[in-house]
């Protein structure tokens, strides 16, 4: 993840959101951080008080690197269905590169991190909700274009539409990193994507 500037600080958010996402929190120390990172101890706590906040700070930094991508995907230029076969799209393709790289399933960073330890620091849960409902804002507006264009009910309601789509996700990528296994991702996403969203078969098989 390089999506700032090569500074000090950059180094420890880019060193701690990949120990963190392919290791797991209590598993990764401030020392390993700061180890891997090229930086010394005195230099991590002059930029973060503690490792939950340099963990929230990764968490903000992994939406900031994505956030160019969902707005090119979800560019109101693209018709609406297209967009969400295009996230699918995006998601396995960004597993796959993960697994290549680190020899595993790593599923969604910000899911990790918040699953292990949100319920001890409610920082971390608030950074995981306010990350989980930007990108249902993308959901519910390409949800609304598909309810004007006619592809789903008339009646749905897009933003719980969108926090459902959200949670389909989230256990989807939990599912592929917990058995360490892509195959039923690639098999299920999208259309479970598409079932989710209430979009007919004929629609669906357009652009899956």
């Amino acid at each position: 993840m390089k999506c700032a500037p090569n500074t000090t600080k950059q180094k420890l958010i880019d060193t701690a959101w990949q120990l963190l996402w392919t290791s797991s929190y209590g598993a990764v120390s401030v020392d390993d951080i700061c180890k891997a990172a090229g930086v010394k101890k005195g230099s991590f706590y002059h930029f973060f008080p503690s490792k939950v906040d340099l963990a929230i700070a990764s968490m903000e930094e992994t939406f900031a690197c994505i956030k160019p991508e969902y707005d090119a995907i979800f560019s109101a230029s693209n018709p609406p269905l297209q967009r969400f076969s295009a996230l699918a799209d995006h998601m396995i393709a960004g597993q796959e590169d993960a697994a290549k790289l680190y020899g595993k399933v790593c599923g969604c960073p910000c899911v990790s991190l918040g699953s292990e330890i949100a319920g001890q620091e409610s920082g971390v849960r608030q950074a995981f909700d306010e990350i989980l409902g930007r990108k249902e804002r993308y959901y519910e507006n390409a949800i609304r274009d598909l309810i004007a264009e006619g592809l789903v009910a008339a009646d749905t309601d897009a933003k719980a539409k969108a926090a459902e789509l959200s949670t389909f996700i989230v256990g989807q990528l939990t599912v592929a990193r917990i058995q360490n296994d892509l195959s039923a991702l690639k098999r299920t996403l999208k259309t479970g994507m598409f079932k989710v969203l209430g979009v007919a078969d004929e629609q669906a098989k357009r652009v899956a």
